[in-house]
């Protein structure tokens, strides 16, 4: 008798820890989707684009084994980064891509190079965190509504922003030590 009080306080413990997960993904979630500049159409619109991509990508053994593909998309303006060993499979990638329904634009940034290595992956997530933050610390702009993907050191900026906040948002990310390059991938809105 005890040992299935025990497991059912267990049991409703967990259950309990995961409604409040549950909870704070919502409110999160629900408070990025109430200040980003897309629509809440265009918010599921690019992430099935970007769902659609992976899968094409995936379905070529030759892409899902020798390459590292990202792709990124943002009111339909979509951003593939990584690197393929040759110019054949980045361009299958390219040619995959554009199978996908819903691209408006599509920004190729693949390199022909080797895989990068898992220490520079890992100072991508890094670089990427240290913009994050840089970007969220001034309150000239809203980093809610900015992108930020990093492949090799580069920084690609993507969203639907004005353009002085777009300015703003590349000088913060130039001024990153480790960053090697900042690209602009952005809509602008007046």
């Amino acid at each position: 008798m005890a040992i299935r009080v025990i497991f059912s306080a267990i049991l409703l413990s967990l259950l309990l820890q995961g409604c409040a997960a549950v909870a704070v993904v919502g409110v999160v979630g629900g408070a990025s989707i109430a200040t980003d500049n897309r629509s809440l159409g265009n918010l599921i619109d690019d992430q099935k684009i970007e769902i659609d991509a992976k899968a094409k990508l995936s379905k070529s053994k030759g892409l899902s084994s020798n390459t590292n593909l990202q792709v990124v998309s943002v009111n339909g303006s979509v951003l593939v980064v990584g690197q393929a060993p040759n110019s054949y499979l980045r361009d299958q990638a390219i040619k995959a891509l554009n199978e996908v329904r819903g691209i408006k634009q599509l920004h190729n940034q693949i390199r022909i190079s080797n895989k990068v290595a898992i220490t520079t992956k890992a100072n991508d997530v890094w670089l990427t965190s240290k913009v994050k933050t840089a970007l969220f610390g001034t309150d000239k702009l809203d980093a809610t509504n900015i992108k930020v993907v990093t492949e090799n050191a580069e920084v690609f900026l993507m969203g639907l922003i004005s353009q002085a906040e777009a300015e703003l948002a590349v000088d913060i990310a130039r001024n990153i030590g480790g960053v090697n390059r900042v690209f602009k991938v952005f809509e602008y809105i007046e």
